[in-house]
């Protein structure tokens, strides 16, 4: 009888951990602050920008879809949950300077384009929703002057 409540108790003990973890998984949100540093760029011409994750989704209530996406058919099929890659997997197109005169199909896949519409494009809107806003949109603003 005795070692019925022991097996019991054990079985419990397992699903009750096995469901802290699930909830865990379930709320990572990812790192609070991150360094957007690209690979694709071995010798960067600007600093990394320090990205406020937490800041953004807590705060800001930005929902991670509008930053996290994967296209099929057109559409952002990307849930919560699914895997985050790195913006580099896709947009493998490394030019920094003249990105713009790019042909249409190659400005899709440039990281610094990409980058840039989706953060800089958001900042924007928010300026001139509310110039009061402290969202950066200058190179400064985002990209630190290096330290020698």
């Amino acid at each position: 009888m005795r070692r019925g409540k022991y097996f019991t108790s054990a079985v419990a003990v397992v699903a009750l951990v096995f469901a802290a973890a699930l909830v865990a998984i379930a709320v990572d949100k990812g790192p609070d602050v991150m360094s957007i540093k690209a690979g694709l760029w071995p010798t960067p011409t600007k600093a990394p920008v320090e990205f406020t994750h937490k800041k953004h989704y807590e705060d800001h209530k930005i929902a991670c879809a509008d930053c996290h996406h994967v296209y099929k058919d057109g559409k952002n099929v990307w849930k919560e949950g699914d895997p985050v890659e790195k913006c580099e997997k896709c947009h493998t197109e490394p030019t920094i300077q003249g990105e713009k005169k790019l042909p249409p199909d190659q400005q899709k896949l440039n990281l610094k384009i990409a980058f840039h519409d989706n953060c800089q494009g958001c900042h924007q809107k928010l300026k001139k929703e509310n110039p009061e806003t402290k969202a950066p949109v200058t190179c400064a603003q985002c990209h630190p002057a290096q330290k020698p």
